[in-house]
């Protein structure tokens, strides 16, 4: 079936570029560049509570609740729903460039036994991840799905979630169906009797460690254990069917649940085989700072829901707690902690919170926290239904079903008119943020790249009316009209010789956007994706000014081999360097160089998860096991790059540590353990370096004893 699907797939891509407007679709359409997400607006889906396209395939019985008045069962939506508001022109309209829906495989059919009577409607109970969910459609229909929307110009992203399958429990075999994993069909194992040791069985976790949450189940989800050879295998393999079908990106839940040198095995996997934008969930709860956090987004090649940003934004437009003075320091402290900022995911609300508008709230909150994301750094998602002032606060009440599509409200026409501007101004999908006016109440921030700008001027107050003056912006002397057309109640501003803007008011509630497109004489690299590859792999570098004739492209030094080359992207394969980090240059035909953008990874080679185990390490007060060696995916050797802190509390115990690494498959490494404290004071571990071949593919284990 999937066969047969990829290859109507490949004969439709075929007939339909053959056709005019088809074919322009594709040269003006985002869908052409599947790691760059800097210009486009996501619409984040929950497939099942969107549009019932095809109740043919709708669950009987148990699992359904026709009025969705029971939010813990289906409620029918489907791929052929979101087919038909493709076709009906909603997302178009809308502006939206990129549609995360639910994962799609195959979910558990049994009701859980509470008082609800819960199914797996949200699609994060999987059992098979080589098949569809029937309810939400065929493998066919979702090829449809894929097809239509690029059709449109729309990039699809999928959900997917390899850190479990469905809720289980140890000693009761009958509990929902035992956490089952299937192959295609074919039975691979279930949680209890794991005699394939496909699971994690230490028990669910407290939250109280990183080491705690990634080695133990999520509440009760059978959790995966990433260093069987299976596990690795089949979950690579199930990403590879996903991306042969035709997706644009991935969105990976519970990133923060999972061994982090996995995760980098995962990436290199998805960017050798077809590279796409990829982000991940890392949940941080209000006012909630993790450098944990930051070192993820920037070690692993994934990028992340930037919860850091929506939690703040929340703070200030949705409950008050905070002002526009700490929203802009997390820009400030997010821009310098971030290595890529613009690949991180901003929303207000999705399906694990509140929604950002509720009951007895003025829309007006939601208006202007939509006017603050569309314009900001990242890439800004927006969860369905918030263009309606959807309400609901909790799971499942932030999940109802959408009834309404009325393409007037405010709402709708901010995203729509904003989603234009973030396509058309550079500024919006690669500058960086400067706070140019600001009071507790007032936010006036300017984005800039090359010659393009975008001011931005919020006054969030019900009553306080602020006159603007002093202000001094990157604009050309000029009059300048509010890109949202009087939605918010903005007026026009003229700017003077020097950048001086005429003193103007900001009215209570009122927001304007003002832009300039400029072309700029030097090439500028806004953003290259992916960041991180074995040599080979292809990397887009997106920009300005890079010139209809191809020139140079470095990693640091080192050329690399172009492949392709406009005035706006250049695409080249990853050289043969020494494995690391490099910053990224461009050289035009013409000898103009840009500026450099980094780092991104040259990986040893392709990966594999190694767990290292030492025993016999004892450590004082302060100090944690780290692993140091000869690959630059160990540090070089060099004691600030090392890899750790090491665990001791769950695969094994104190003075027997472990870390699961991504290090170059069918390789012998040399390695030596650390003691490092938070002061960076490192004491080496003494004799001969230990050596380990790594597998030639797969996970494998390195057992050592710590030589004092």
């Amino acid at each position: 079936m999937l066969k047969k699907a990829v290859s109507l797939c490949f004969a439709a891509t075929l007939v339909l570029g053959s056709f005019g407007p088809f074919t322009d679709y594709y040269a003006n359409a985002s869908i052409n560049n599947k790691v760059n997400y800097s210009n486009d607006v996501i619409y984040q889906i929950m497939t099942d509570r969107f549009v019932d396209g095809n109740p043919a395939n709708n669950p009987v019985g148990s699992l359904f609740s026709s009025d969705c008045s029971n939010l813990r069962k289906y409620c029918g939506g489907d791929w052929q729903g979101i087919i038909n508001k493709l076709n009906d022109g909603y997302f178009t309209d809308l502006g939206i460039t990129a549609l995360w829906i639910s994962q799609p495989v195959e979910n558990v059919y049994t009701v859980l036994n509470d008082a609800a009577g819960t199914t797996s409607y949200h699609g994060y109970w999987g059992r098979d991840f080589k098949k569809t969910n029937p309810f939400y459609g065929t493998m066919q229909e979702f090829q449809t799905l894929i097809n239509t929307a690029h059709q449109k110009g729309i990039k699809v992203i999928i959900d997917f979630a390899p850190n479990h399958t469905s809720p289980a429990s140890e000693d009761t075999p009958s509990y929902m169906e035992n956490g089952k994993l299937f192959d295609n069909g074919t039975l691979v194992g279930g949680y209890t009797n794991d005699t394939k040791g496909l699971f994690h069985h230490n028990g669910g976790t407290n939250f109280s460690s990183i080491e705690d949450g990634i080695y133990r189940n999520l509440y009760d989800l059978a959790d995966f254990n990433h260093q069987n050879p299976t596990v690795d295998k089949y979950m690579k393999d199930a990403v590879k069917l996903w991306l042969d079908m035709g997706i644009d990106g991935i969105r990976v839940d519970a990133v923060k649940h999972m061994p982090f040198g996995w995760q980098k095995t995962f990436m290199e996997t998805i960017y050798s085989h077809k590279p796409v934008f990829t982000f991940g969930e890392w949940f941080l709860g209000e006012n909630e700072v993790d450098q944990n956090y930051y070192n993820f987004a920037n070690s692993t090649g994934m990028s992340l829901l930037d919860f850091r940003y929506g939690q703040k934004l929340r703070q200030v437009l949705r409950n008050g707690s905070d002002n526009w003075y700490g929203f802009n320091a997390m820009i400030a402290e997010s821009e310098a902690k971030y290595e890529q900022t613009a690949d991180q995911v901003t929303f207000l609300d999705n399906h694990d919170m509140d929604r950002f508008h509720f009951d007895g709230a003025d829309v007006k909150n939601t208006d202007l926290a939509l006017a603050v994301m569309l314009t900001s750094r990242g890439v800004p998602n927006i969860y369905y239904g918030t263009e309606q002032y959807m309400t609901g606060n909790g799971d499942p009440n932030n999940r109802k079903k959408q009834t309404s599509f009325n393409k007037t409200t405010k709402a709708y026409q901010i995203i729509s008119k904003l989603a234009a501007l973030r396509k058309n101004n550079q500024a919006l999908g690669y500058g960086k943020t400067k706070e140019k006016w600001i009071n507790n109440d007032v936010y006036v921030y300017e984005r800039t790249f090359g010659k393009d700008v975008v001011l931005t001027a919020v006054n969030k107050s019900k009553t306080a009316s602020y006159n603007i003056s002093g202000l001094t912006s990157t604009l050309p002397a000029g009059t300048y009209t509010d890109q949202l057309t009087a939605l918010l109640g903005g007026s026009s501003i003229s700017v003077g010789s020097g950048g001086a803007v005429s003193a103007f008011d900001l009215s209570p509630g009122e927001a304007a956007v003002y832009s300039f497109n400029g072309s700029a004489a030097a090439p500028s690299i806004g953003q290259v994706g992916p960041v991180m590859g074995a040599p080979g792999t292809t990397v887009t570098i997106s920009g300005e000014s890079f010139g209809s004739t191809a020139g140079t492209v470095k990693f640091g030094t080192v050329n690399a081999s172009v492949v392709s080359w406009s005035n706006t992207e250049i695409t080249v394969k990853i050289p043969a360097a020494s494995a690391g980090n490099y910053q990224v240059s461009v050289v035009t035909s013409g000898g103009a160089a840009s500026s450099t953008y980094g780092p991104v990874e040259i990986l040893s080679g392709k990966q594999s998860s190694v767990r290292f185990i030492v025993n016999g390490a004892s450590t004082n007060l302060g100090q944690a096991i780290y692993i140091v060696g000869n690959v630059s995916e160990l540090g070089n050797w060099d004691a600030a790059k090392a890899v750790g802190p090491f665990y001791n509390q769950v695969i094994t115990k104190y003075p027997s540590w472990y870390y699961d690494v991504s290090v170059p498959s069918g390789r012998s490494v040399e390695f030596k353990f650390i003691k490092k404290d938070a002061a960076g004071n490192v004491v080496w571990e003494s004799g001969s370096n230990h050596v380990y071949t790594t597998p030639a593919s797969g996970p494998g284990t390195s057992v050592s004893s710590f030589q004092n």
